[in-house]
């Protein structure tokens, strides 16, 4: 696929693989010339509901439990100062990086609508900081999920106002310094812009977005660990049969089943055991097309979510100039968010428990049918193999058992009251990176063991297809022949997972 060189945002039509682009890779962002047309006209519209004395929550109101105090319109900038400064309360460890850089593409592009009354230039100044590649640092802890996710887009805008810290040029600099550097304009905020800020799910759908992206990779990847797995322990591939599919017609399960074939086609391995007489295999080799087909099907349905959210105005009141109306709602609320970063978690999970059984099998000679040594290593006793790296494995499957409780069925009120039902959205998202990550981790040691089941099969070798991946493996991380530092060889087929390289081989073995 050709490298995008910008990306046009329109609030309409945002892919994941774009925001994808600009969060991770720095791709540029601009407004669309139609969307241009639309802010000024809804900034218009909104001045005339000051310059006419009309009383408008968030514009000549205070927020939250204040929304009953009229505010004058000389002060309507240290409103929406005050805003902002009061709104940063956040607090903890920091967001990485490049999930900021995604809630900050997805307010411009929710922006970008034409439904907020925010100015061109204060927006400008948004566009300017994502260009430059400024990233304001965001605390994890303060958002409840709605009013979407004020306390971390506050904490990006007093970057726009010249406020708080900042990333810029691989170093933790103050927010002023980076924006003269970068010429980059400090925003001053006026009447509604504060609020058209922050009042949205930016954050945790940036989030979701890019887990999103990277739950595709994983499932593939998961394809690829498992087939591994498979023939290291000689089961049979008939099981990823397309036919089996065909009359159970799920979408995840066929495509699975069609990617699990094709890299064991031509696989020696298979060939050197077709007539042993064994037809079926343990759950974890046999129900793979079902299980990693039902995440894949749910990662499909968390991404048009996310997708449709992407594309949303949601803050709080929205300016209908075209009809004359300004109304406040409720589109800053995160229950779609909320429920779909849960059910990815939940999806996720169960990637690495089933990937755990087939590394448990790898190494248990009383489940391989001592097809394998023992642990995977010559000289059981006097070493120990890949016993320890399958315990490592089973705690991070069950930590993901205790983080896989979904966030969105709790809710806890705040503003007085006056927000009585909140979606707990954020801390779904945040739960979800770290499920991810753990994902990736028991991939990985899977990854290792089949390996070296496989080498176990010498001089019988695997697929071509898989053979590529095991080449791959073998060049960073060489074959266990007796016991070594582990974590060494974990955090290496970690950083393999990880890597964009492997990402790419994987791509090209499953199709």
């Amino acid at each position: 696929m050709k490298p995008m060189s910008k990306i046009i945002l329109n609030g309409e039509d945002l892919r994941v693989d774009e925001l994808r682009e600009a969060a991770e890779r720095g791709v540029p962002i601009e407004l669309s010339l139609e969307s241009v047309k639309k802010i000024e006209k809804s900034r218009k519209y909104v001045e005339n509901l000051v310059r006419d004395g009309r009383v408008v929550y968030g514009i000549t109101t205070g927020f939250g439990e204040f929304s009953s105090v009229n505010i004058p319109a000389s002060d309507a900038a240290a409103l929406q100062k005050n805003l902002i400064i009061s709104h940063a309360a956040g607090c903890g460890e920091y967001y990485a990086p490049v999930y900021v850089r995604a809630a900050m593409v997805l307010r411009v592009n929710a922006l970008a609508k034409g439904y907020s009354g925010i100015s061109s230039k204060t927006l400008a100044t948004l566009i300017g900081l994502v260009n430059a590649g400024i990233t304001p640092r965001v605390p994890l802890h303060g958002s409840v999920g709605s009013s979407g996710d004020l306390v971390p887009l506050s904490h990006i805008v007093l970057a726009m106002m010249g406020e708080g810290d900042v990333e810029y040029k691989g170093k933790i600099v103050p927010a002023a310094s980076a924006l003269r550097s970068a010429g980059v304009a400090k925003a001053e905020l006026s009447y509604k812009e504060g609020l058209a800020l922050i009042n949205g799910t930016q954050m945790m759908t940036g989030v979701g977005a890019l887990l999103c992206a990277r739950s595709f990779e994983l499932v593939s990847i998961a394809n690829v660990t498992a087939a591994l797995s498979t023939d290291a322990l000689m089961g049979t591939p008939s099981a990823f049969n397309v036919l089996i599919s065909r009359v159970r017609p799920h979408r995840g399960q066929l495509a699975c089943s069609k990617e699990l074939t094709r890299l064991m086609e031509g696989s020696g391995i298979v060939n050197s055991h077709a007539e042993c007489g064994e037809v079926q295999d343990a759950y974890s080799l046999r129900c793979i097309p079902q299980v990693h087909g039902a995440v894949l099907d749910s990662v499909n349905h968390v991404a048009s979510v996310v997708t449709t959210e992407m594309n949303s105005a949601t803050d709080n009141p929205l300016i209908f100039a075209a009809e004359g109306e300004v109304i406040s709602g409720g589109n800053f609320h995160g229950e779609p968010i909320a429920l779909v970063m849960d059910f990815l978690g939940i999806a996720l999970s169960e990637l690495a428990s089933i990937s755990e059984r087939r590394t448990d099998r790898l190494v248990n000679p009383n489940s391989n049918n001592n097809k394998l040594p023992a642990f995977l290593v010559e000289k059981g006793g006097l070493n120990s193999g890949f016993m320890i790296a399958q315990y490592t494995s089973a705690s991070i499957v069950s930590e993901n058992k205790v983080l896989a409780h979904p966030a969105s069925v709790d809710s806890i009120p705040t503003s007085a009251g006056k927000e009585d039902f909140n979606s707990m959205g954020s801390i779904a998202a945040k739960k979800c990176i770290r499920i991810l990550e753990n994902v990736e981790q028991v991939l990985a040691i899977e990854l290792l063991a089949a390996c070296q089941g496989i080498d176990f099969r010498k001089p019988v070798k695997t697929s071509p297809r898989l053979m590529k991946i095991h080449s791959h493996v073998r060049k960073n991380i060489p074959f266990l022949k007796s016991d070594r530092v582990m974590y060494k060889d974990i955090a290496a087929a970690i950083e393999i997972i990880r890597s964009r390289e492997f990402a790419q081989i994987v791509k090209s073995v499953v199709k």
